[in-house]
């Protein structure tokens, strides 16, 4: 498939700050493609790089196998939806979304075809006449994506759109960006530092550390098989779990011991063999955790020191090998502080990693 955007070996430097570093991406046409991580790893620089808001230090960017590195935004076929609104206020959200297509001079016939488009598309023909300080957040935030929209552009760029609502607003709005995208199949890329968005949005996720990519993979991928430890303890909520230890082989087997406890890690598919003596880091997600259940191998007891009762699921604070540790239950079952539980763990979904180089093993 032919790539829509590629970004290579692209940097970025603000004197001796490098932001971004060699970075490479294909992102393949209508493909929806997060980028990830905390702030200031880079990611709405790289998006602000492939919109032409900010000039490279080095690499290039293609848009359709159009080299536009050095085009100005308005030349590269894009259209970009922003934190902010950006709504001018005294115009109507009809005149907001067909401003920019007056500028460039488009016939008011097409104008008035691609807004009742946008209008239809994303539910705001009752709104058209009404001014953004009648709307509410979703509302403009609505409006700001249909600007964009009416561009009739193969690419947009989205740069967390929804950091500035509420949490039932952003639910809301992240099912519509999600319907938007599968209805017209254009290239998506899309900034944020929530993770919820990430997976539900995500054909695949960028997940950025100080302006290097850490893993750019599908959201399964990514959640069940972290590259590195960075990524493993970034996604997922609770963060998965992590006990420091040093293998050991018996009779066959291998283990992590940690603290006086060793974990039977022999179901784990390892990339390459665990060294005996190696030190390593060892995952467990809470919901791949099973309490007071019957299950296949090892059975370990651990205390409970806090619950967290979430409706839908419960959550377990325990102490295991010396360390506090978090697992996920059905939400009707109940365990006091203090009482004992035994658990089932699955190292077929486990992760392990190098303790020297983070790195999965």
């Amino acid at each position: 498939m032919r790539a829509s955007v590629s970004v290579r070996g692209l940097s970025l430097s603000f004197g001796a700050v490098t932001v971004l570093d060699k970075l490479n991406i294909d992102i393949d046409h209508g493909e929806f493609l997060v980028l990830l991580g905390s702030s200031g790893c880079g990611k709405s620089t790289l998006l602000n790089c492939i919109a032409g808001l900010l000039d490279v230090t080095d690499g290039q960017i293609f848009i359709h196998d159009r080299n536009v590195t050095w085009e100005e935004p308005k030349d590269r076929g894009i259209g970009m939806v922003f934190q902010s609104y950006a709504l001018y206020p005294q115009m109507s959200v009809e005149k907001n979304l067909s401003f920019g297509l007056q500028v460039a001079r488009v016939p008011q016939a097409e104008i008035d075809k691609r807004v009742a488009r946008a209008a239809e598309i994303l539910q705001i023909r009752p709104l058209l006449k009404r001014r953004p300080s009648e709307l509410s957040g979703g509302q403009r935030q609505r409006v700001a994506i249909g600007r964009a929209l009416v561009r009739d552009v193969d690419v947009f760029l989205f740069d967390e759109p929804l950091s500035n609502l509420d949490a039932k607003l952003r639910s809301e709005l992240r099912v519509e960006i999600k319907r938007l995208h599968q209805s017209l199949k254009n290239t998506m890329i899309y900034v944020t530092h929530d993770q919820i968005e990430a997976l539900t949005l995500a054909d695949r996720i960028a997940v950025m550390k100080s302006g290097v990519i850490q893993q750019l993979a599908d959201p399964m991928t990514i959640y069940n098989a972290p590259e590195n430890l960075f990524v493993a303890g970034f996604i997922g909520s609770p963060s998965m779990n992590f006990f420091r230890g040093e293998v050991e082989a018996r009779e066959g087997r291998s283990f992590v011991r940690v603290d006086g406890v060793a974990f039977d890690v022999t179901a784990y598919p390892a990339r390459t063999p665990l060294q005996p003596g190696q030190k390593v880091v060892l995952g467990l997600r809470p919901e791949h955790i099973k309490v007071d259940e019957a299950g296949a191998g090892e059975v370990y007891e651990a205390t409970v020191d806090i619950e967290e009762p979430m409706g839908a699921d419960n959550l377990l604070w325990l102490t295991l090998a010396g360390q506090s540790m978090s697992v996920r239950i059905a939400g009707q079952r109940r365990y006091p502080p203090g009482s004992t539980v035994r658990l089932s763990l699955d190292m077929g979904v486990a992760s392990i990693f190098d303790a020297v180089s983070e790195n999965r093993l």
